[in-house]
């Protein structure tokens, strides 16, 4: 029977902080490689395939996750590991298709978007904000906010039920052994 470190132990705190700490430089790279990357501006085809791939990428990382989460030690830590890394990367995945929509055809948006207007906006509609300061004009805009809108339902849902109930799997596995 595998016995569960005392939360208080030093080896589990270690491993909780360097895997958090892991994490949270993984986050601030991708926030940081949003704004120093160049994005091209043709969003038609570009556009597509960051919101194609961008998404793919999220729903890799969200598996990989879960799946350190159901195999790994401190499947906890590794929950929270998996919301420090995958909410950044959604966020960016959709400030990225903000951004190159309003570099194609500003009038898609009440305002001109700069990346961090397009990040802010990502966030807003992600956390249900919507301050009204920036708005989708366009059908095209108003298309790909309503779908960051049910993709990011999905994703609290899947974080919500997948990533919880995979530290649940692993602790009653754990305590089977």
């Amino acid at each position: 029977m595998a016995v569960e470190p005392h939360p208080h132990d030093p080896d589990r705190r270690r491993y909780a902080l360097r895997t958090l700490l892991r994490s949270t430089v993984v986050a601030v790279l991708i926030v940081v490689a949003f704004f120093v990357l160049p994005l091209r501006t043709e969003f038609a085809l570009n556009g597509v395939l960051t919101l194609v791939g961008g998404l793919a990428a999220v729903v890799v990382v969200l598996a990989w996750h879960v799946r350190m989460i159901l195999f790994g030690p401190y499947p906890a830590v590794r929950a929270v590991s998996a919301l420090v890394v995958t909410v950044p990367l959604f966020l960016v995945v959709f400030s990225s298709i903000y951004y190159l929509m309003g570099a194609s055809d500003p009038a898609q948006w009440s305002e001109p978007l700069t990346k961090l207007d397009a990040l802010y906006f990502a966030v807003t509609v992600f956390v249900t904000v919507g301050f009204g300061d920036i708005t989708a004009v366009t059908q095209g805009a108003r298309a790909v906010t309503t779908i960051q809108m049910m993709a990011g339902l999905t994703l609290v849902g899947v974080i919500a039920r997948v990533v919880v109930g995979a530290v649940q799997v692993n602790w009653r596995r754990s305590a089977g052994d």
